[in-house]
């Protein structure tokens, strides 16, 4: 009785199939500026911020790539989507 609700609003996202590579692309450039943002040298973080204690940067950046892995398996579900049926 729940799933009917869900499933046919699910269903109207097929209408935004169009434009998934502009979706991937905007998910691309900000996963770059993410990337930027982790790994570049910071010369305006004080010291006692978070930007300056090494294990919140650790943590970040562990987050980081966790998310960006499970994002690319997701952006890529269509190219290995066949292999499962």
């Amino acid at each position: 009785m729940f799933e009917f609700p869900i499933l046919a609003w699910g269903s109207r996202l097929v209408a935004l199939e169009l434009y998934q590579p502009y979706f991937i692309g905007a998910a691309l450039a900000f996963f770059g500026y993410a990337f930027f943002k982790l790994y570049r040298k910071s010369k305006d973080c004080a010291p006692g911020e978070a930007c300056a204690i090494l294990a919140v940067r650790q943590m970040q950046r562990l987050i980081f790539w966790l998310v960006a892995i499970a994002a690319l398996a997701l952006m890529s579900f269509s190219l290995y989507a066949p292999l499962f049926y």
